[in-house]
């Protein structure tokens, strides 16, 4: 299952850059949490954590906040956490608890997440050291009562442990809203409305970006004419430039309102 970060508003949008049906449902104060229908692990496909590893990439690099992946199956456990285009931190148990993973990916997973690095780091300590008592998702059940601190908290029975169809089940018990898998068209367009939800939005799609677009072509096309009589190479460039930057901003701002 994937933990984003953000409350469930902020991931509808990027959700089908999974390419999977999946539930979303909020998980505490400005937490969500996706249960993906995929399971191509169980029918000789990837690994669960790299398949899982990719979706949290595909959600970061396409959002402002990070998403953290939580796996198991019969040998391990582990977790993946994607922030933005840096890259992934991860650990991975035995599934008798054993760690199999390197000290410093935890203490770096505490601070893109910005936990205390005193408090927090203490607790999350315990979780790489050996413990006969703690099997591999029993461990992960730590790292989300470390994470309560920042606000999360899992729909009943939405858990570490469990299989995808008892995830689902409980997820749906909670109201869970179910969101369609959808193809690269619709991944791209997803991806496209982030971006325009963002700071560059308005000079990408709306008045001010016809605005700017018309201003390009307006001093594009006399300098490119200019530079053409003169014969003048990097003038001419320039106006190639901006002939180019105008006509491709009215050229988007037309498709994208279709």
């Amino acid at each position: 299952m994937l933990l984003c970060r953000a409350a469930p508003p902020l991931v509808r949008p990027p959700a089908p850059l999974l390419g999977e049906h999946a539930l979303l449902a909020p998980a505490g104060t400005d937490w969500s949490v996706l249960v993906p229908e995929g399971t191509p692990w169980l029918h000789g496909g990837e690994p669960v954590e790299r398949v899982v590893s990719g979706w949290a990439t595909a959600l970061a690099v396409a959002a402002t906040w990070p998403v953290l992946a939580l796996w198991w199956d019969g040998e391990r456990a582990g977790f993946v956490l994607a922030a933005g285009f840096r890259r992934t931190v991860g650990y991975t148990w035995l599934a008798d608890g054993t760690p199999a993973g390197e000290d410093e990916a935890m203490r770096t997973f505490a601070d893109r997440l910005g936990l205390d690095p005193v408090l927090d780091v203490q607790d999350l300590e315990p979780l790489t050291a050996p413990d006969p008592d703690a099997h591999g998702p029993a461990r992960l059940v730590g790292l989300v009562a470390v994470l309560a601190r920042t606000g999360l908290a899992l729909p009943p029975g939405v858990g570490p442990g469990e299989d995808t169809d008892r995830l689902r089940s409980a997820a749906l018990a909670q109201g869970a809203e179910q969101l369609e898998g959808g193809g690269l068209r619709d991944a791209v367009r997803a991806e496209l409305d982030i971006v325009e939800d963002g700071p560059l939005g308005p000079y990408l799609r709306g008045p001010r970006a016809r605005a700017l677009a018309a201003a390009q072509l307006a001093a594009g096309v006399p300098l490119l004419l200019w530079a053409l009589r003169r014969r003048s190479g990097a003038w001419a460039t320039a106006g190639t430039v901006l002939v180019a930057h105008g006509a491709l901003g009215l050229a988007y701002d037309r498709l994208r309102a279709d």
